[in-house]
């Protein structure tokens, strides 16, 4: 598809990975949506980049709904959908204590992430589905996240992983599922990203996290989650896979 002209919706778009992807779709010619929690940076990140910011908590499905419909209305369709919203816990299945890892949180941990992303992702695709499509029959692309942690999960991360695997797990069957609306959807797992929610690890201790990578052997940087978002939306034959960005890391038990 091609991205000038375009419309997209970036959920989490204040900062991090989200942010710089709508930056180069901005940069590209496309208008954005920045959705994000009401406290975060998003009025700022939506002026810069000539678009409109919406406040929104992903865990209110049926709020969810409104907030995307004002989006689209605004922006007058909707061919683009990136979300990164999550987020996790650490505990165990059974904690060195002997109590047991909290069912409310584990529970919190999947509404977060995937009731979330398969509540976001079947609003926007109802949204696509009145696109009139392009030449190639296209009428939208979706692009979840995941993480590398849906596949070697560290220990005290049961409920992230699982909540990511799940991610990544539906990321076909929906392809296939909005496969005759001309809408695609795609999963990035990313490892380690230098974002807000690493600001807190000191340098040692990312170069112990990322030692084991084949190269580079540092943190992703937002900007390359983007490039790899960009290239799904331009390029009709990505659909239906999770696609690791990881610089060949694989996550240690710990």
């Amino acid at each position: 598809m091609d991205i000038a002209g375009s419309k997209g919706i970036f959920v989490g778009g204040a900062s991090g990975m989200c942010r710089a992807t709508a930056t180069q779709f901005h940069a590209k010619g496309g208008q954005v949506a920045i959705l994000d929690l009401e406290k975060s940076n998003g009025p700022a990140v939506a002026e810069e980049l000539g678009g409109t910011f919406y406040p929104c908590n992903v865990m209110d499905f049926d709020g969810m709904v409104d907030v995307i419909g004002a989006a689209v209305a605004d922006l007058g369709g909707l061919q683009f959908l990136v979300n990164t919203a999550g987020g996790g816990v650490a505990q165990r299945t059974v904690k060195k204590d002997g109590s047991r890892h909290s069912l409310d949180d584990f529970r919190r941990i999947i509404d977060l992430n995937l009731i979330a992303s398969f509540n976001i992702n079947g609003i926007a695709a109802e949204h696509m589905s009145k696109n009139e499509p392009n030449a190639d029959g296209e009428r939208g692309v979706m692009i979840n996240t995941a993480s590398i942690a849906a596949f070697e999960g560290q220990i005290g991360q049961v409920a992230y992983t699982a909540a990511k695997a799940g991610i990544a797990g539906m990321t076909l069957t929906m392809a296939r599922d909005l496969g005759t609306l001309g809408i695609r959807c795609m999963t990035i797992a990313p490892s380690l990203f230098d974002t807000g929610l690493t600001a807190g690890i000191p340098d040692e201790g990312a170069l112990q996290l990322t030692k084991d990578a084949a190269f580079p052997r540092r943190m992703g940087q937002p900007h390359e989650y983007a490039t790899m978002a960009i290239a799904i939306f331009e390029c009709a034959m990505m659909n239906g896979s999770t696609l690791r960005v990881d610089g060949g890391q694989r996550f240690a038990p710990r």
